[in-house]
């Protein structure tokens, strides 16, 4: 397809409540959404940084002014065949791969109009649904997040996330524990942890937890091989799997047991799959995250989580989850598969943002012709 428009949008979308990690909290997502434009065909992408550089390198604002200088117009007026070829076209332009992804979702969304196939046929998906698993953050208080994780068991979320830090660590592990002694879940430390923290991974051992995801730094693969040497809940590796050849090199090392994979953090669904297709070769089992995207961006994870090695439950939500409204008038929803579990369903059409709202909601936008 020869790319004749790209239009980029700075977005700030308000959260009903502030989401708390190890490395801060977000009131609101700030994410760069991409309309691309093929002749008189157009289809969104979204990639979501958040506001500030404490996930990862990259945030919102940066994103979006990298894209708009130096990305955008490497390919405009490109005729391009792949996504694949795509990466080529910006291969010189070094890491940034929240960047890349903007083009990347925006490129394969385009195709899956102009073939007129749903995105998860396209990138080679046998099934239409997969479930899902239910997240929570730093609450105000224990009572609280046993009341709301009950509620998920009782709804049949097949497993449990907690989010994990110092001072919400240990002792919050025992409690819930305590109270859902037989129930499948995991904690996520965004990499608020060091290797000389291994005794508390090896006391956490006792709790059976399905993994421990991102402990370490948000740049290593050796200390991560090294702590899971030492104990024996797998790791999962969130932050730190940026490109191909690290998650490769991770697989070699042993530095993990499962792989998270937020399209968006690896620069697109090409690198994704890819990364997706080398676990699989290795033994790995997968898992799709998100970055609190409007339904435009889960969309593109849902099609993603439909290959066959995302094993693990998804990280996706409804849209209901975390806005009072979604950017989109096709929210994403959960359904219930024949035993009664949470699940999601691909799009056959892909949402796009409500275009009122877009432009409410726009900090920045630009237009590369």
């Amino acid at each position: 397809m020869k790319i004749d428009r790209i239009e980029l949008f700075l977005v700030a979308m308000p959260l009903i409540t502030p989401w708390r990690t190890a490395y801060g909290e977000d009131a609101e997502v700030h994410s760069v959404l991409c309309r691309m434009t093929s002749g008189s065909v157009d289809a969104w992408g979204e990639s979501c940084s958040l506001a500030a550089p404490c996930y990862s390198p990259g945030w919102g604002a940066g994103v979006f002014e990298l894209c708009r200088q130096w990305l955008a117009p490497q390919i405009i007026g490109q005729d391009i065949s792949s996504g694949e070829e795509l990466h080529q076209k910006l291969s010189h332009f070094k890491g940034n791969p929240f960047a890349k992804a903007i083009l990347d979702h925006a490129w394969w969304a385009l195709e899956s109009k102009l073939q007129n196939q749903p995105l998860h046929r396209l990138l080679g998906a046998t099934r239409d649904e997969v479930v899902v698993g239910a997240d929570f953050g730093v609450t105000d208080s224990l009572a609280e997040l046993n009341n709301d994780i009950g509620d998920a068991l009782d709804r049949k979320f097949p497993r449990v996330k907690l989010k994990f830090r110092p001072g919400w660590g240990l002792e919050m592990v025992q409690a819930v524990r305590k109270e859902f002694p037989d129930a499948c879940m995991h904690i996520d430390c965004n990499s608020g942890y060091r290797l000389n923290d291994v005794e508390l991974f090896k006391q956490l051992d006792e709790y059976q937890l399905a993994m421990y995801e991102q402990p370490l730094q948000h740049d290593d693969i050796l200390d991560h091989s090294r702590l899971q040497a030492q104990i024996t809940t797998p790791i999962c590796l969130d932050e730190t799997v940026k490109t191909r050849r690290i998650a490769q090199q991770a697989a070699e090392i042993e530095s993990c047991g499962y792989v998270n994979i937020k399209p968006a953090r690896v620069g697109g669904l090409t690198i994704a799959k890819q990364i997706h297709d080398d676990m699989q070769k290795a033994g790995i089992p997968c898992w799709v995250g998100g970055m609190l995207e409007s339904a435009t961006g889960v969309g593109l994870c849902i099609a993603l989580s439909m290959l066959d090695n995302f094993t693990y439950p998804a990280d996706i939500f409804p849209s209901e989850r975390f806005y009072h409204q979604d950017l989109s008038d096709s929210p994403v929803s959960l359904y219930q598969d024949k035993t009664g579990v949470p699940t999601v369903r691909a799009f056959d059409q892909l949402p796009e943002p409500n275009l009122e709202r877009l432009e409410k909601l726009s900090l920045q936008k630009a237009d590369i012709r």
